[in-house]
């Protein structure tokens, strides 16, 4: 080898780790605490990311924001929930609307740790205007939780904090 392939492979090198380090995006998220992301359709990105962030101490969590519902009580308080109707019931029982069943809030045993954690929510374009505020203002209630929220797709990945997100569409 020669030495300009050498220095080339130093120079390499040297930006290598930071193009894969998700730093800016750690850096962003820890004080933001809520992002809108845009992803390339391929995936991948996303998933890069995250295990950055589980390599630098985050618990991780992915869902799909399709059928939160309220997203607050979902995520942090207990809640009732109606099974799906399964045809002919008994209607003395428990007439037309079917039983209530309690539902433990879904990052209630990851709160549990004193490790934060980032919840990222898959198709967050379903979710209302009011939904994404509620969700920013949990982040700002309950520091340890990270919330980062896909919002569509990109031709690279792109995030800017959620409150521009929201404004944005103003």
């Amino acid at each position: 080898m020669c030495d300009a392939s050498l220095e080339q492979d130093k120079e390499f090198d040297l930006r290598m780790p930071l193009l894969l380090s998700g730093q800016k995006f750690r850096t962003d998220l820890e004080s933001f605490g809520c992002l809108a992301i845009l992803s390339p359709l391929e995936g991948g990105a996303e998933t890069r990311l995250l295990r950055r962030l589980r390599a630098s101490g985050y618990q991780t969590q992915i869902t799909s924001a399709r059928g939160l519902g309220d997203p607050v009580v979902f995520l942090t308080q207990l809640h009732g929930i109606r099974p799906p109707h399964l045809g002919h019931q008994n209607v003395g029982r428990n007439g037309a609307l079917g039983e209530v069943q309690q539902v433990i809030p879904q990052l209630n045993e990851l709160l549990a740790e004193d490790k934060p954690l980032v919840l990222w929510l898959l198709e967050g374009q379903v979710l209302s205007k009011s939904e994404l505020i509620s969700i920013n203002n949990l982040c700002e209630k309950e520091p340890r939780i990270k919330i980062v929220i896909e919002m569509g797709g990109a031709r690279s990945i792109e995030w800017q904090p959620l409150n521009e997100f929201i404004n944005q569409g103003d």
